[in-house]
C-alpha cells in the first residue's frame, strides 16, 4: 500500500486544478502555485548523501527567486536519514508532525447517522466556499485566504476533481471537509476535515468520512487517505485507517530570514 501511495500520489502527481503547476523532475517533484492559489512545495524526492544539500538549496534558490514561502514535506522514510537535520540547516522550521493514514474505501462504514438537526450541504458555488473556509478559519485558527482561491478556482476549472460538503445546523454551518480525486491513481485525498469545539464528540466527522468515501467508491477509488492531526488518528483508526508513515512539514519563509 505504501508503494502504491508513493508511486501514485507522490511521484506521479498531476495538476489538481488550484492553480498550482507540477515540476517532475529525477530527484524531486515539485509544485508552484500561482496567483495565491494552489500549494507550493516538495511533495517527493530521492536523495542520497552526495547530493542532498546541493538539491536543497537548488530548491530554496528557486522560491527565493519568487520571495515565495514553501513546505517541503518529509516522510519518515524519505532518504537520506538525516534529511530533516539537512533541511533545519538550509533554513527550515519544523511545524507540527502528522499520520498518513490509508484505508480500503471498501471498509469504511458506508453511513453513519447525523445527530438530530443537522443536514450535509454539498458546496458548489462560491457561497459554499466561503462557509467551508468560514469552518475552516475558525477550527484551525489560520488565515484561508489562500484556501479560498484556490477552492473557487478547483470548482471553476476541475469541478470533477473535488467534492466539498459542509454540516449545517440551521443556517450555521459546524464541521466541513473535502475530497479530491487524484487522476490516474486508486488514491482518494481526505482534507480540511474540522468540527467546531461547541459540535465535538457527536459523530459529525465520522458522518463526513463515510459521506466521502460513499462518493470515492462511486467513482471507483479503491483507496482513501488522509494527513491526520493527533486528534483525528484515533477516530481515524476506529474507522479502519492504518497508520504507513509519519509525515512533517518543513516550511522555508523568506520573511523569517535575515
Amino acid at each position: 500500500m505504501l508503494a502504491a501511495f508513493d508511486a501514485e500520489v507522490r511521484r506521479s502527481a498531476r495538476p489538481d486544478g488550484s492553480g498550482a503547476r507540477i515540476e517532475a523532475g529525477p530527484l524531486v517533484v515539485r509544485w508552484v502555485g500561482a496567483d495565491g492559489r494552489g500549494w507550493s512545495g516538495i511533495a517527493w524526492s530521492r536523495l542520497g548523501d552526495a547530493d542532498a544539500d546541493a538539491v536543497i538549496a537548488e530548491q530554496v534558490a528557486f522560491f527565493a527567486a519568487r520571495d515565495e514561502k514553501f513546505e517541503w514535506k518529509l516522510y519518515d522514510y524519505d532518504r537520506p536519514p538525516d534529511l530533516d537535520r539537512r533541511l533545519v540547516a538550509a533554513g527550515f522550521a519544523a511545524e507540527g508532525a502528522e499520520s498518513l493514514m490509508v484505508t480500503e474505501v471498501s471498509s469504511v462504514p458506508a453511513r453513519v447517522d447525523l445527530p438530530p438537526g443537522l443536514r450535509l450541504l454539498p458546496v458548489t458555488d462560491e457561497a459554499g466556499v466561503g462557509l467551508l473556509a468560514d469552518v475552516h478559519e475558525r477550527v484551525f485558527g489560520t488565515d484561508s485566504s489562500r484556501l479560498r482561491r484556490s477552492l473557487r478556482a478547483q470548482l471553476r476549472d476541475r469541478p470533477e476533481a473535488v467534492a466539498m460538503v459542509v454540516a449545517m445546523a440551521g443556517d450555521q454551518p459546524v464541521c466541513s471537509a473535502r475530497i479530491e480525486f487524484l487522476p490516474g491513481s486508486s488514491f482518494a485525498s481526505l482534507w480540511g476535515g474540522g468540527t467546531l469545539a461547541s459540535w465535538r464528540g457527536q459523530g459529525i466527522y465520522r458522518a463526513l468520512i463515510a459521506y466521502r468515501a460513499r462518493l470515492a467508491a462511486a467513482r471507483g477509488y479503491r483507496y482513501l487517505y488522509v494527513d491526520a492531526s493527533p486528534d483525528s488518528q484515533p477516530i481515524l483508526a476506529r474507522l479502519g485507517f492504518c497508520r504507513l508513515a509519519r509525515t512533517t512539514p518543513y516550511i522555508w519563509d523568506p520573511r523569517g530570514r535575515a
